[in-house]
């Protein structure tokens, strides 16, 4: 690719970038490798405390402190379009004028520093959860934070390169791929165990485990017996006989019924069966009258009126106070 003036590559908008890196990731993908790119949501590059503390330990070295603002802008627009974390390394594809490949190299942790670390450690972590999700003392995070025998590589410690034509010593893709790792530390806080070497389980081998179960009998006079039971609750604790006798089978009325599809009837017995249900029908069908009331009609209930009346009194009689109420 011919570069313009001053050896540097001609400026490639960020959408041209991103059409670029998905067409070469479709071919890494066709190829069978594990594409896994870094995605950040808002600004916000890192939101639990392994992510933070790994960009806080990046931003706290004089030496990055000129590139990294590049490296967040290219880390939050997408360009880290895939990330891979193994033992002592990390690289990374990071998509600008072109795609470039990175690569960054930490040394080991000294087995004397990583010993001393858990013994400091020791008593301060409660579980493996713990570890792992951040929750503990503020004298634990300030010991694995440490910059000098910490757990976080110190600048002398890495080694990172990168295909693009920048001379200098910490480019912009390896600064993005460097925050990038703080990101996935959100998700896989193990990761940083694995780049550095060592076994995350030897900071919580210390803990007091359980106690386990008792494999011996008990001692002896200690077990009630059946008897003992039974006197002690002033009970009659009477044996019963059990329907079904050792080596035997249980009779039919206690066997469970079996499942599956029950046998059909034959032709004739569902024809018999028909035509006895039809003379049935017939025969209560002439047994009961029908009626021709309107079935829907609501019964009216006459009650009778009891109450007495004054009688009429007919014309020109004489009128007598007994004839209002019968007597």
């Amino acid at each position: 690719m011919a570069y313009g003036y001053g050896g540097w590559a001609p400026y490639v908008p960020v959408a041209e970038r991103r059409r670029i890196a998905e067409r070469e990731m479709a071919k890494l993908r066709r190829k069978g490798h594990p594409v896994a790119p870094v995605r950040i949501e808002g600004r916000a590059i890192a939101r639990t405390f392994w992510g933070k503390a790994w960009c806080e330990n990046l931003e706290s070295y004089r030496d990055y402190e000129n590139r990294l603002p590049r490296g967040r802008t290219y880390v939050r627009n997408g360009s880290v379009v895939d990330l891979q974390i193994t033992p002592l390394e990390a690289t990374a594809m990071v998509s600008g004028s072109e795609l470039y490949k990175v690569k960054i190299s930490i040394k080991a942790m000294p087995k004397p520093q990583w010993k001393s670390l858990c013994r400091d450690c020791a008593g301060g972590i409660d579980s493996l959860v713990e570890l792992l999700q951040g929750r503990f003392s503020k004298g634990v995070m300030e010991r694995l934070c440490r910059q000098d025998n910490g757990l976080f590589p110190k600048p002398s410690e890495i080694r990172f390169s990168c295909s693009c034509p920048d001379a200098a010593s910490m480019c912009k893709h390896v600064a993005a791929a460097l925050y990038g790792v703080g990101s996935r530390l959100d998700e896989q806080p193990e990761l940083l165990f694995r780049l550095r070497a060592v076994d995350h389980n030897e900071l919580v081998a210390d803990l007091d485990t359980a106690v386990p179960l008792s494999n011996t009998a008990p001692v002896a006079g200690r077990v009630l017996e059946t008897e003992d039971i039974s006197a002690l609750f002033g009970l009659d604790m009477a044996e019963e006989a059990s329907p079904i006798q050792p080596g035997g089978e249980a009779p039919p009325e206690l066997k469970p019924p079996k499942r599956g599809k029950q046998p059909r009837a034959s032709k004739k017995a569902a024809a018999e069966t028909k035509g006895r249900t039809r003379q049935e029908t017939v025969a209560r069908k002439q047994v009961t009258p029908k009626t021709t009331e309107n079935p829907s009609a609501k019964a009216v209930r006459v009650t009778p009126d009891t109450r007495q009346r004054p009688r009429r009194r007919k014309p020109g009689a004489v009128w007598d106070p007994a004839d209002i109420y019968d007597a």
